[in-house]
């Protein structure tokens, strides 16, 4: 199974490569379109190869997916973190309550703490 695992990500990576060379063309990235950079004081532009902006792009919708899911998910770990504090409650309450149903069935310690 680990070996299906590498075969995986050999592949993956040479996929990636592939792509990379076959579009290491330069291209213009610019901030504001034309029409708009005449109202604004800069206007960045920068030359970066196509390969660069197809993986930040990519690289940029996974970080804000896994923030936009973290942030949704924030409701479930609340209640599971509830819940759980209401577990160890319980969970103390039936320790005890086990431990005073034992004290008053066994005769012997109830004689004990009678003669007390």
């Amino acid at each position: 199974m680990r070996y299906i695992r590498y075969a995986s990500i050999a592949i993956f990576g040479l996929a990636l490569v592939l792509i990379a060379l076959a579009n290491r063309g330069v291209v213009t990235l610019r901030v504001l379109p034309d029409e708009l950079a005449g109202l604004a004081v800069l206007n960045p532009t920068y030359d970066l190869p196509l390969f660069v902006v197809i993986f930040g792009g990519i690289a940029l919708g996974l970080i804000v997916g896994f923030i936009w899911e973290w942030i949704r998910e924030a409701g479930e770990r609340v209640a599971a973190a509830r819940q759980a504090r209401e577990l160890a409650s319980l969970r103390a309450e039936l320790a005890r309550l086990r431990g005073e149903r034992a004290r008053d069935t066994d005769e012997v310690l109830a004689l004990l703490d009678k003669a007390s």
